[in-house]
């Protein structure tokens, strides 16, 4: 394995773990329109908050679908065919997902739009769990044969390891989110997140609990890299516990709000580890496909690393300052019972 392989295999675990930071709380403010917002107004107030954002965080995902493409062409062709289903219902719900973003401006009753909220608090519920359903997936092992083909059935996607997998991905965007929406809304609506931030949490920890025994039985990470698997596991829990403590002992915001985007990225950090040096588990580990048996030519990669040195740094000052920009907290309007 080159050095330019190791490095792309990790600049696409950065890519992820970007994504899950930034996109996790566009998701968990999603599914809000129907779980903490009251009134039409509140869902505006929830819209505002992310409205100027959440598609330049989709940048990340297409970025690190490109970056797979490029650098691991083997790689992408096994994930794209073999989860094609479920990558069809993460892209189908980002479309109508962003469409009902825009359409909800434009109905002209009340009823009307919140048939498109609903249809984003949805999307933003089938995303995460999709994604949660395929990263478990790829590491507890799939049908891939010799020449790297995957067909999988219901069962080799749904097992009791991945549904928990989705399930988890998703409490952690919606807390990600409600963390989020604390920051950036004030009024009534914060109470409310807090009550269920005191909810939230236990759960979230018990089912990290239930992830982490099920990681032992459903994949090899402890048995190939136990140190790194066991730390890695711990701090996910740990900072989980930090971010409820803030929460509920200290009532502070930013800190938890960086906490539970830590949170996801700690799971990426895991799921990469755990991997290396393969990139996809194939039931057979003679058919495992591996960073070296999947990458493009080494010539591909140096030039792909020379662009990534020169656009990554504008991209990343561009959403810098768009996020300050649009950092003054909302007011949303408080609510006649």
């Amino acid at each position: 394995m080159s050095e330019l392989q190791f490095i792309w295999f990790l600049l696409i675990a950065v890519l992820w773990a970007g994504y899950l930071f930034l996109e996790g709380y566009d998701f968990g403010v999603g599914m809000q329109f129907f779980t903490v917002a009251r009134d039409q107004h509140e869902r505006e107030a929830l819209y505002e908050t992310i409205g100027p954002t959440w598609d330049g965080n989709e940048v990340w995902l297409i970025t690190a679908g490109g970056a797979t493409f490029a650098a691991f062409p083997y790689w992408y062709a096994s994930l794209f065919s073999g989860f094609y289903l479920l990558l069809f219902a993460i892209l189908m719900a980002l479309i109508y997902r962003g469409v009902s973003f825009e359409f909800r401006e434009y109905m002209p009753t009340v009823p009307g739009t919140q048939i498109w909220e609903r249809l984003i608090a949805i999307a933003s519920f089938i995303a995460p769990f999709s994604l949660g359903i395929i990263f478990t997936a790829m590491v507890s092992g799939t049908p891939i044969d010799a020449k790297g083909n995957l067909s999988a059935g219901f069962f080799d996607y749904f097992t009791p390891f991945t549904v928990v997998g989705g399930v988890a991905v998703v409490l952690m965007c919606y807390i990600h989110g409600l963390n989020y929406t604390r920051i950036r809304i004030d009024g009534e609506m914060r109470y409310r997140v807090v009550k269920q931030l005191k909810v939230l949490y236990p759960l979230l920890v018990a089912g990290e609990a239930v992830f982490a025994v099920l990681l032992f039985f459903y994949t090899n990470f402890i048995q190939t890299k136990p140190v790194a698997t066991i730390i890695i596991l711990a701090l996910i829990v740990a900072t989980t516990v930090c971010g409820w403590w803030l929460t509920v002992a200290k009532d502070r915001e930013v800190l938890p709000f960086v906490a539970s985007g830590l949170t996801l990225v700690e799971l990426v950090a895991l799921l990469f580890v755990g991997l290396f040096p393969r990139v996809m588990v194939a039931n057979n580990p003679a058919h495992d496909l591996t960073i070296t048996s999947s990458s493009s030519t080494p010539y591909t990669l140096q030039v792909m690393f020379i662009v990534v040195l020169t656009v990554l740094p504008i991209v990343l000052a561009y959403q810098i300052w768009s996020f300050w920009v649009f950092r003054k907290r909302i007011v949303a309007p408080k609510v006649v019972e």
